[in-house]
C-alpha cells in the first residue's frame, strides 16, 4: 500500500493503570496503521534502562522509601526528565507527518502522583503545576488524543502477575505502585477524573467481570483513531 502522508502528524497516548494491556494495544495499533500505509513512531515511558530513567527506576524500586515518602512533585520531576530526553525526537516525528503513539505520558504523572493528593483543590493545583513543568518549562509536545484503557485494578493486578519478572525492579513482578492495592484504586479514580477532558476517549476493556479479547479492544481503539485521522 502506498504510504499515507499527513502535513503534520497526530500524537496518540495510550493510558491506564497497570496490567491493562497498553503495550499490547500500542503494538496492534502500530501494525494496523502501518498496514494502511501510515508512518508510525513509538515511544514508551518510562524508558527503562536509559540514563534519563535512573531516578524513576530507583523510585519504583523503593530506594527513596515508600510511596508516601516521595511527594507527587518530586516523583513527577523524575518522569518528566525522562520525557524531556527524547523531546526532540518526538517533535521531529510529529512534524514529519508520522502518527506518534506513546505508551504513557504526562497523564501518567497526573494519574499516579495525583492519587497521592486527597484534597480535590490541591490535586487541581498539582495538575496545573505539572502542566507548567512538562509543557512550558520542558516544552514537550501535547497529545492530540488520549485513549484510556479502562481496566479495574483488581483485574489489572491479576494480569500484572501473569507477566514475567521485570529487570527494572530486580526481577520482581510488581513495582512500588503495583504492590499497593489502595494506591492503585486511588489512581484508577484519578484517571476516571482525567478522562472527562475533551481530548480523552475511554475504551471499556471489561465486560461482565472479564477482560475483553485483545482483538476486540484493538477494534474499539481503531474506530476512535480513525475518527481522529479523518
Amino acid at each position: 500500500m502506498k504510504e499515507s502522508k499527513m502535513k503534520k502528524g497526530i500524537f496518540i497516548v495510550i493510558e491506564g493503570t497497570d496490567g491493562g494491556g497498553k503495550k499490547t494495544q500500542q503494538d496492534l495499533l502500530k501494525k494496523n496503521l502501518e498496514d494502511r500505509g501510515f508512518g508510525v513512531e513509538i515511544f514508551d515511558f518510562p524508558r527503562y534502562g536509559e540514563r534519563s530513567c535512573t531516578m524513576v527506576e530507583d523510585y519504583l524500586n523503593g530506594r527513596f522509601g515508600g510511596i508516601d515518602d516521595v511527594g507527587p512533585r518530586a516523583a513527577s520531576a523524575f518522569y518528566a526528565v525522562d520525557r524531556f530526553a527524547v523531546k526532540g525526537k518526538m517533535i521531529e516525528a510529529i512534524n514529519s507527518g508520522k502518527i506518534v503513539i506513546s505508551n504513557r505520558y504526562v497523564s501518567s504523572n497526573a494519574g499516579y502522583q495525583g492519587a497521592k493528593i486527597k484534597d480535590y483543590k490541591e490535586r487541581q493545583e498539582f495538575f496545573d503545576w505539572l502542566e507548567d513543568l512538562e509543557y512550558n518549562i520542558f516544552g514537550i509536545p501535547r497529545a492530540d488524543l488520549y485513549l484510556l484503557l479502562d481496566v479495574p485494578p483488581v483485574i489489572g493486578q491479576f494480569l500484572v502477575d501473569q507477566k514475567g519478572n521485570r529487570d527494572y525492579v530486580g526481577g520482581s513482578k510488581r513495582d512500588l505502585h503495583e504492590n499497593n492495592k489502595e494506591f492503585l484504586e486511588l489512581s484508577y479514580k484519578v484517571y476516571k477524573q482525567l478522562s472527562q477532558g475533551s481530548e480523552w476517549i475511554t475504551i471499556n476493556c471489561v465486560e461482565d467481570g472479564a477482560i475483553l479479547s485483545r482483538e476486540t479492544i484493538s477494534d474499539l481503539i481503531i474506530k476512535e483513531v480513525e475518527k481522529k485521522i479523518s
